[in-house]
Order: structure tokens, then C-alpha cells, then sequence
């Protein structure tokens, strides 16, 4: 299989375990990396683009929620996938609450994490693209910011509607984004090509208002 140009880093004291998730993405065309602490984890962090993690809950050394605080600390936008033989216990709640992606219960479904890994990495390349605001809008003064679990959310969002045909509506008070954040929805969807056209629906009196968008007979 060609190879892709995403790598995966799979950090789990278990040999078997890192051996299995190795076989399992380099058959779908991943760059891996495997780690067998969460130090080894983090220091792999800092040497090499990752493009997204699976972090094993249970480690020595370092285990892997404190491996990942370290992590977000070197990339804060790298998506983490938490393994845990706990996945109804504390642990995979901190995990989540601190900011991980997602988390896979052990033994996990092979479908399953190919279908979470590639959504996080869908997600880090359409945050990254956001962040680097420079394709089709000047984001010189009007930039999109943020690296907070609440912004994360936002960033998943985002990816979760690009792919979607679906009328989007965006809610929030004046000043908060809204234009921004449609345009990044634009940049990202198959409809990209073609025209992005602003409204000020404020300037239209309300009678001229449905024509104006809709047309009139």
C-alpha cells in the first residue's frame, strides 16, 4: 500500500499491543512510531511531526495522563486517543476532560480505530489550515485564535460540517467569530471554488430583505 504522508504515534508498555496498532495503521498507509513509556512518548513528541497520538492510560515511568499534559505543553493541537482497559472508569473521564480527542476501550474494534485516527487527523489538518489563515482571506487583523478545550470543540465542529451539504446556521453574540468561522467552513468545503458572498442583513430594510436574497417573481 502507498504510504501517506501522516504519521501516528502509539506509545503502550505492552509490546503486543504496540506491535498489533503498528501492523494495524501501516497496512492503512501510516507512518509509525511506537514508544514503550510516556516519557518516550513525550521526547518522541519534540523530535517528530506527529500527526496524531494513541496514548496508553497505564504506563510506567510516566502514565499517560501526565505524559499528555506534557504533550499538549510541546503540541498543543495534536489529537490524542487515550487506550485504556478502563474505558467507564475515572480515568478515561480525566482524559476527556483534559483535553484528549477521544479514547478507545481495550480489546478495541479495528474498524473503529481506523475510523477515530483518520477523524483526528482530519481534524488537526483542517485546525492547522485554519491557523495558518493564509489561503483564500486575509486574516491579517481578522484571525481565528485559541488553543482551549472549548476552542478544540469549536475546531471539531468545524471539521465534523465542511463535508456536509447541509445549510449551517452559526449563533453568537457580535464579536465572537461568526464570520471567521464561516469562512473557515467555506475553505474547507467542496464548495470552495466557488463564490463567498457577505451579507449585511442589517443594511437591508426588512421589505426588500427575502427579495434581495431569494430573488422576486
Amino acid at each position: 500500500m502507498q504510504l501517506n504522508k501522516y504519521t501516528v504515534m502509539v506509545a503502550d508498555d505492552e509490546r503486543n499491543v504496540r506491535v498489533l496498532l503498528k501492523e494495524i495503521l501501516e497496512d492503512d498507509g501510516y507512518e509509525v512510531i511506537v514508544a514503550e513509556d510516556g516519557e518516550k512518548a513525550v521526547n518522541t513528541v519534540s523530535k517528530y511531526n506527529i500527526d496524531c497520538a494513541l496514548l496508553d492510560v497505564r504506563m510506567p515511568v510516566l502514565d499517560g495522563l501526565e505524559a499528555f499534559l506534557k504533550i499538549k505543553e510541546i503540541s498543543p493541537d495534536l489529537p490524542v486517543i487515550f487506550l485504556t482497559a478502563y474505558g467507564s472508569s475515572d480515568l478515561a473521564i480525566k482524559a476527556m476532560k483534559k483535553g484528549a480527542y477521544d479514547y478507545l476501550t481495550k480489546p478495541f474494534d479495528v474498524e473503529e480505530l481506523k475510523i477515530k485516527v483518520k477523524k483526528a487527523i482530519d481534524l488537526r489538518k483542517i485546525t492547522l489550515s485554519i491557523k495558518n489563515k493564509k489561503r483564500t482571506f486575509d486574516y491579517t487583523e481578522d484571525e481565528i485564535i485559541g488553543d482551549s478545550l472549548a476552542m478544540q470543540e469549536v475546531y471539531k465542529e468545524v471539521g465534523r460540517v465542511t463535508g456536509s451539504d447541509a445549510t449551517v446556521l452559526l449563533r453568537g453574540e457580535s464579536g465572537t467569530g461568526k464570520e471567521l468561522f464561516a469562512k473557515a467552513i467555506y475553505l474547507h468545503s467542496n464548495r470552495k471554488d466557488k463564490p463567498f458572498i457577505i451579507v449585511n442583513c442589517a443594511a437591508i430594510p426588512e421589505s426588500l430583505l427575502e427579495s434581495e436574497l431569494f430573488g422576486h417573481e
